[in-house]
């Protein structure tokens, strides 16, 4: 809170630490509890920079509100990994203005599994009594992939996301986008064998996919040892269709917060954005550079905006110093510069964005409500949309376009999930709702890396309040130089 400096995006609250150099990143833990993550925000770094965040509930109250509480408790690392360098990665997708080439695995705490080459003697184990209750913090790093998750053979209690408590609710399986936690309570209620847990991709665009599954095994204690080659490891886990969007919202839907919470009821701002894919022509297709669909670059954009990282200053230290020119302007646009059915057959003259480092400024506490509309421009998809410095209610939720007149009546103003980062539906939207009460300079963006170089994103600017207890920190003497 009012600390923006301990944010971490390069070029939006701090220009990137040196080779060689440090930064420490101090900052309060205020009214949170959970499983949140930390990761490097620097190109594609965070492929391999990252680790698991977990808060734990006061001394005051050291116990979990859940139904049952848990024996012990795991930590599970949904990761992504190329056997390339995933700098080189990108370096080639910006060179051509194709797609990143996929992952080659998927990983659980840094290994891959049994189902790739090489890797099975490293797959990792965790044991489990019979009758025990664990608790597993679940979270997708990965870079760029959705991730369906499941335990052969176990039901799985929901009671918490994103660091915020759920409504407990049971499933065979959970989706998470990247950025995105999930706790889940399992009881060992199977008779005692090796059961795998494992991950493999949701697919919601028309994109080729890692079609992978990372595996790690749930073993009981007194489970018979897998004696000779021909028995199974372990007891396969059965996970949706790469494509099976019905479960992905299916999971999501069932998400609500535990009782009553305030919800603002009233607006101040009410925004209207577009996120989705797009396509830049070149002066002479089929270039080199120039290796998107039929001779273009792939792009990305918020109403119609395809940020552009700045590469001199950071926002937030150039907001701060008062010399915005040249870094960023204040004028980003609350609705879509032309309004057209957004999931529909898009013309061909929308596919292509303007470029620019805009912010959108939000008076201190000011109510905020944000449609996030996904497209169909080169394809519908789900985007796991992320906002720093804040958690949000999620409100509401539809397919096709939103209609302001008949979705709104349909909101959940009583217990809606609280997230930090939430997908929109493929050819669908998403409504959120939080108080900007929180100072700074502060990225929004889609959580898949491949589209946040594209340039799916924005920043909000939120204006200090009265007195230094509503006004941004003064910024940290080791503050990486720019």
């Amino acid at each position: 809170m009012r600390n923006p400096w301990a944010d971490g995006p390069e070029y939006i609250t701090q220009c990137p630490i040196k080779p060689g150099g440090s930064y420490t990143y101090r900052f309060n833990i205020e009214e949170q509890e959970g499983t949140l993550w930390w990761h490097a925000h620097s190109r594609w770094l965070r492929a391999t920079v990252y680790g698991a965040l977990i808060i734990r509930p006061p001394l005051s109250s050291p116990h979990y509100p859940f139904p049952v509480l848990p024996k012990r408790e795991f930590t599970l690392l949904l990761g992504e990994w190329w056997d390339r360098n995933p700098m080189d990665v990108l370096n080639m997708a910006q060179f051509t203005g194709a797609a990143p080439n996929v992952s080659d695995a998927f990983t659980i705490n840094g290994q891959p599994g049994d189902f790739y080459r090489c890797s099975s003697q490293e797959t990792l184990r965790f044991l489990v009594g019979s009758g025990e209750t664990v608790l597993l913090r679940v979270i997708n790093s990965g870079l760029n992939q959705e991730l369906f998750f499941g335990v052969a053979n176990h039901k799985l209690t929901v009671v918490a996301a994103d660091a915020s408590y759920t409504k407990p609710f049971s499933t065979n399986v959970i989706m998470l986008g990247p950025g995105q936690t999930t706790d889940v309570l399992l009881t060992a209620d199977q008779p005692p064998a090796h059961y795998y847990m494992a991950a493999h991709a949701y697919n919601s665009a028309n994109a080729p996919f890692d079609n992978t599954t990372t595996t790690s095994i749930l073993e009981y204690k007194d489970a018979p040892c897998v004696t000779s080659q021909s028995q199974a490891r372990a007891i396969p886990a059965q996970l949706p269709g790469f494509n099976d969007t019905a479960t992905a919202a299916a999971f999501t839907a069932q998400m609500k917060s535990p009782s009553k919470v305030e919800v603002p009821l009233e607006v101040d701002e009410d925004l209207f954005f577009t996120v989705g894919l797009g396509l830049f022509n070149c002066p002479t297709p089929n270039t080199q550079r120039c290796q998107g669909p039929n001779g273009t670059r792939f792009t990305a954009s918020i109403n119609n905006v395809s940020f552009v990282f700045p590469r001199q200053n950071s926002i937030l230290q150039a907001y701060y110093q008062g010399t915005p020119a040249g870094v960023f302007t204040t004028d980003f646009p609350p609705v879509p510069p032309t309004t057209f059915d957004y999931t529909g057959n898009v013309s061909r003259g929308l596919w292509q964005p303007t470029r620019g480092t805009k912010a959108y400024k939000l008076k201190y506490k000011s109510k905020v409500q944000v449609i996030l509309q996904d497209t169909s421009i080169v394809t519908i998809e789900n985007h796991p949309m992320h906002l720093h410095g804040y958690e949000f209610y999620v409100v509401g939720t539809g397919i096709g376009n939103f209609n302001a007149n008949k979705d709104t009546s349909s909101f959940n103003l009583i217990d809606p999930p609280r997230r930090n980062t939430i997908g929109t539906p493929p050819g669908g939207w998403i409504a959120i709702r939080f108080v900007a009460d929180n100072p700074g300079v502060w990225l929004m963006h889609c959580h898949i890396d491949a589209h946040i170089f594209w340039g799916l994103a924005m920043v909000f600017l939120v204006e200090n309040g009265e007195g230094h207890l509503q006004s941004v920190q003064s910024p940290p003497l080791d503050l990486p130089q720019c």
